[in-house]
């Protein structure tokens, strides 16, 4: 089982410091996403200055990118003019992403509508399709995270959304479905169609929690990876807290490490 920690875990810091606190902590791969650690602007107009100059601190510490997050939420707005700008956006940050040396990208697969607003699923699906074309090109796999308040909270979402879009894969955030009290057979079930794993502890109503109080069973979650043939990497992805939807505060060094030992040992015994 191949491992990776995300970025996000550590915001508090810069991206050189993130980057070698992950390194310290033994990992060898990091996932990079949106926020305080990528100026996506930059990113568009200097791609491969940009990414020059991560990945010159990414060779000091030793690492790889595993997956790069790019949010973009607002493909499934009924704002064209904001929808546009985000599949646009992302058709100028591929020359990053491949400069980056970037596996896949990991995206929103849009906000949550209303009932009354009965385009929006559509108006996310044609932004997708339109991404993943441009991706593919671009010799990236693209794949949809199942979030809180995005279009593809439950498992039945997703599925059909994957089933819209030929193509396109999963990134499967376990802790985000737990949250929602989905069970693990019904995320387990997911897993054939997942690109990218990521994990923290979870419980219901509660999107992150520590180790000890977290209801996400890691022996069961290692066999559905062996049991699923699953050969991806497996992101450790803690996040600054507090924050919606019981996203607890914890420490994010001792959970990453905690959480990444046990699924090891986890891994081995299946």
């Amino acid at each position: 089982m191949h491992f990776s920690c995300h970025t996000w875990a550590f915001n508090d810091l810069t991206l050189a410091e993130a980057l070698g606190t992950i390194a310290r902590l033994g990992f060898r791969s990091v996932d990079i996403g949106s926020g305080a650690h990528l100026n996506a602007q930059r990113a568009a107009a200097e791609p491969r200055k940009f990414a020059a100059e991560i990945k010159s601190d990414l060779d000091a510490f030793n690492l790889d990118v595993s997956d790069l997050y790019l949010m973009l939420p607002r493909i499934s707005l009924a704002d064209d003019e904001r929808r546009r700008k985000e599949i646009d956006l992302f058709k100028a940050l591929l020359p990053f992403a491949q400069a980056l040396g970037t596996p896949g990208i990991t995206l929103s697969p849009g906000l949550a509508h209303t009932l009354e607003d009965s385009g929006a699923y559509g108006r996310a699906r044609d932004a997708l399709r339109e991404m993943l074309e441009a991706g593919q090109k671009a010799g990236l796999r693209i794949s949809i995270e199942p979030h809180m308040d995005s279009l593809t909270q439950t498992p039945a979402m997703t599925r059909q959304l994957l089933q819209d879009v030929p193509g396109l894969a999963l990134t499967l955030d376990w802790a985000a479905l737990v949250c929602q009290d989905v069970f693990h057979d019904e995320i387990a079930a997911l897993l054939p169609q997942a690109r990218h794993v990521q994990i923290r502890q979870a419980a219901r109503a509660q999107l992150q929690t520590p180790f000890e109080r977290g209801r996400i069973d890691i022996r069961r979650v290692a066999q559905a990876l062996k049991d699923a043939a699953y050969t991806g990497v497996v992101c450790i992805k803690y996040l600054k807290g507090p924050g919606p939807h019981g996203l607890l505060e914890v420490n994010a060094i001792r959970e990453s490490v905690s959480l990444r030992d046990a699924l090891r040992a986890a891994a081995a015994a299946a």
